[in-house]
């Protein structure tokens, strides 16, 4: 270990840090991050061990329920705290990493907010993860700037910006890089305590707050964790209470039974819910992969018209405007094709379907991707919302049951989804070490989550030999011979001498073992590919 020698004995860095970050790590941020590992780390990992428990019992037949015994906070009258000026009108949401140049774009893209993001689009080297944080407080204190040398062009801020949000990794990740105790920092507590203690001051100076997004929550008491946290953040550097205010991603099955006990956990801070759909099929996946013909067809097929995503998504609504907070519609995952006037035109039209679906439903905003889409989102949403949010639209009209959540999405399972779910697979996680978490394939743009269901479908349909459309069955004999299919035409598609990269080469042994794996099911393929990083 290296330690430095100013700080507390506490407190090393992993023998592979050599840029400490000084302008970042200064003694006052990690003394906070000393003092939030100390008194929360102990309970997020109680909190890992509950999961593992609740899906000992999900192998066991069972499935997730409202929770009898808060039933009076889903039935009884109570709101969130006010929303911030800043926040009202979220109509458009940019998402992506941390990257300079992304920043300055999607706080210069016209949309109402932008998620910058540390989680399923960062892959979380730790010059990333600390880059970012500088890029963040350059772009708070409106001194960003980029420069590239090959366009001969520089990008700055325009007067306007996006309202910026933040999302910090998931209770699941570790920061290995950074010991406390010889033990890893949690990767949640990290990316969020840097981001407050280096931008609290400016962000009120310049009239809006510290925001943030949480991921992949799973059970409201992870909410009631993450307000802890927030309360003793708050107190710890002077910051009024309630300064501090999350949008809650609902992107697992388990938490859209529980919108109502999320939210009340969080009343004095959240501002939302948002349908984070990718996560949510992964996690409707994952969750439920060992009940008896259970099966999800190819990824394709499974959609916001799916009746379950129907459901979670209308029922998202009708909770958060219950409680006065907004409903954050999903992922337009496609990106603009430039040399093809036809697909891309069938692209935008994919895209206006699904945010008109959104906003006539009752949504109050959405998310893209790329710049390019930002226009499309924000005319849709001019259009049918006039208003800057529909929170007065509660929805009381429907009556969405637990079978309705869960509810086994109609299809076929092909070749062809088999393919595309290891090409994606593979590719991505190929990116993924190379340090770039958010990847444009086949005119989508892929994170981890979307990985995430490709790995999982495999590991599904393969351990329950399904019958393709085509009567195949599948089996280790015929996966075996699609997967070398597969790896031939990754091959062509990338060349050999890319092909043949360490990177490339682990992300085809982790991702076949993570699919053909007759043992443990890996909950997150990140922390499996973590230690590569």
């Amino acid at each position: 270990m290296e330690t430095q020698t100013n700080l507390s004995q506490k407190i090393s860095f992993a023998k592979e840090v050599r840029n400490y970050h000084p302008e970042i790590l200064t003694d006052g941020a990690l003394t906070f991050l000393e003092a939030l590992q100390d008194r929360f780390n102990d309970r997020r990992l109680t909190l890992l061990k509950n999961r593992e428990c609740q899906q000992q019992l999900f192998d066991l037949g069972t499935y997730p329920t409202f929770p009898e015994n808060t039933k009076e906070i889903r039935n009884s009258e109570w709101s969130a705290a006010p929303i911030p000026a800043d926040l009202q009108d979220r109509r458009v949401e940019i998402t992506g990493p941390v990257d300079r140049k992304m920043v300055i774009n999607a706080l210069n893209s016209g949309a109402k907010t932008f998620m910058a993001d540390f989680e399923d689009s960062n892959a979380p080297l730790w010059e990333n993860c600390l880059q970012g944080q500088k890029n963040l407080k350059d772009a708070v204190n409106k001194t960003i700037s980029f420069y590239n040398p090959k366009r001969d062009k520089t990008y700055q801020l325009k007067e306007r910006i996006a309202t910026l949000i933040v999302r910090p990794r998931g209770l699941h990740l570790n920061e290995k890089h950074l010991l406390i105790k010889e033990q890893e920092m949690s990767a949640s507590l990290f990316d969020f305590a840097l981001y407050l203690f280096h931008n609290n001051e400016q962000l009120k100076e310049n009239g809006t707050g510290a925001y943030y997004y949480l991921p992949k929550l799973e059970h409201f008491t992870e909410a009631i964790w993450w307000n802890d946290v927030i309360d003793f953040s708050e107190e710890y550097l002077g910051i009024d209470h309630g300064s501090v205010k999350v949008t809650v991603l609902v992107e697992t099955i388990t938490a859209s039974f529980q919108l109502d006990e999320i939210i009340y956990a969080l009343k004095d801070h959240i501002v939302g819910l948002n349908c984070g759909r990718w996560d949510y099929i992964f996690s409707y996946i994952k969750k439920l992969r060992n009940h008896k013909g259970f099966v999800v067809p190819d990824r394709a097929q499974v959609t916001m018209t799916s009746p379950f995503m129907d459901a979670y998504s209308k029922l998202v609504i009708q909770r958060c405007h219950k409680r006065n907070i907004l409903a954050i519609g999903g992922m337009a995952a496609q990106i603009p094709i430039k040399d093809d006037e036809e697909r891309n035109a069938a692209a935008y039209a994919k895209v206006k379907a699904d945010k008109e679906r959104e906003v006539k439903n009752g949504h109050d905003g959405t998310w893209v991707a790329h710049p390019g889409l930002v226009k499309l989102a924000m005319q849709v949403f001019d259009t049918h919302m006039p208003t800057a949010n529909q929170m007065h639209v509660k929805r009381n009209d429907i009556n969405i049951s637990e079978d309705d959540l869960l509810a086994i999405p109609k299809g076929t399972i092909t070749q062809k989804g088999i393919q595309e779910n290891i090409n994606v697979g593979i590719h991505y996680i190929a990116n993924w070490l190379s340090g770039n978490g958010a990847v444009a394939l086949y005119n989508l743009m892929e994170d981890a989550a979307t990985a995430e269901i490709s790995r999982t479908q495999l590991w599904q349909w393969l351990k329950n030999e399904v019958t393709l459309e085509d009567k195949r069955i599948l089996d280790q004999t015929l996966f075996n011979q699609l997967f070398e299919n597969e790896l031939r035409i990754i091959k062509d598609q990338v060349g050999e001498q890319l092909y043949n990269t360490e990177n490339y080469q682990n992300a085809i042994s982790i991702f076949k073992k993570l699919v053909v794996s007759e043992e443990e099911f890996e909950e997150f393929l990140t922390t499996s590919a973590y230690q590569y990083l």
